[in-house]
């Protein structure tokens, strides 16, 4: 298990909260990884496993604490049944040591409703499915609460949203919504109908949570290279394409949701218009 990874962004700080890591092979996640792997060597070799046969798969939390907010973004896999990664029973522990316990968290932001991003939104407390962060709000955009879901989602729905809107704490907002002076949700749409990504902003230093924009850092180089679960692999590629464009070759930090250590870096794009993470 990886040490806790931090960074800063002008007053706002950002910390890592591993879940687990595992080894995926391409043909599970991003299948035409395994054609563009050598291409990308050395610097994606963190990410995947030693032989290359797999990527490294991370799951894990983003806190985010600004002057004003504490904000997890996205919760992991949790207790979910028939779950197809399995969770950590002791990750709620962790989180719970960053955050000084679940009851000062202000905001959870869920960039989608995929099981692994939203498993702990909800704990079991005397047979009831209950919100783990008792005095937070959760944000889910409108768009990705209005989206058809197939079986796996409406189980992952039952079980980590439904009771959130029982009690009246999960609100429909915009892929724009401002949090605070410092965080904002940006629309990154392609891997669901309503995924969003987190800006961060102090002054001139932006730091930007994909969430599944990407699940290795492989497709910044090779946008167009889908990730299996994409609702509309073509809009996916095209939002890719939109980051790359922008953020290449400026000093905008990327946080992978699913990348492992170091998890987060820059896009460089050289004279021939390859891109790589470094």
């Amino acid at each position: 298990m990886a040490e806790h990874l931090t960074w800063t962004v002008g007053p706002v700080r950002i910390t890592r909260v591993e879940e687990r890591i595992t080894g995926v092979p391409w043909a599970g996640l991003v299948p035409a990884g395994a054609d563009h792997l050598e291409s990308c060597r050395p610097w994606i070799d963190p990410y995947v496993s030693g032989s290359g046969n797999s990527l490294l798969l991370s799951v894990h939390s983003f806190v985010v604490e600004t002057p004003e907010t504490l904000i997890v973004v996205d919760t992991c896999v949790g207790s979910a049944e028939g779950a197809q990664l399995a969770g950590d029973p002791a990750f709620g522990d962790r989180l719970a040591r960053v955050v000084g316990g679940f009851d000062n968290v202000d905001v959870v932001v869920c960039t989608h409703l995929h099981f692994d991003h939203v498993g702990w939104n909800t704990v079991e407390r005397d047979g009831q499915l209950v919100p783990t962060f008792p005095a937070a709000r959760y944000l889910v955009t409108a768009d990705e609460l209005d989206a058809d879901r197939d079986e796996e989602d409406t189980a992952s729905y039952e079980r980590a949203i439904a009771p959130l809107e029982a009690v009246g704490c999960l609100d429909a907002v915009e892929s724009t919504h401002r949090i605070d002076p410092w965080v904002t949700l940006e629309s990154t749409p392609g891997h669901t109908p309503g995924h969003v990504s987190v800006r961060i902003t102090a002054d001139d230093e932006v730091a930007l949570i994909l969430g599944d924009l990407v699940h290795t850092p492989l497709q910044f180089a090779f946008p167009e290279a889908p990730s299996n679960p994409d609702y509309d692999p073509a809009q996916a590629t095209d939002t890719r394409r939109r980051i790359v464009s922008e953020h290449g070759n400026e000093p905008t930090l990327l946080l992978g949701t699913h990348f492992a250590p170091p998890t987060a870096g820059h896009v460089e794009i050289d004279e021939n218009g390859n891109a790589r993470f470094v």
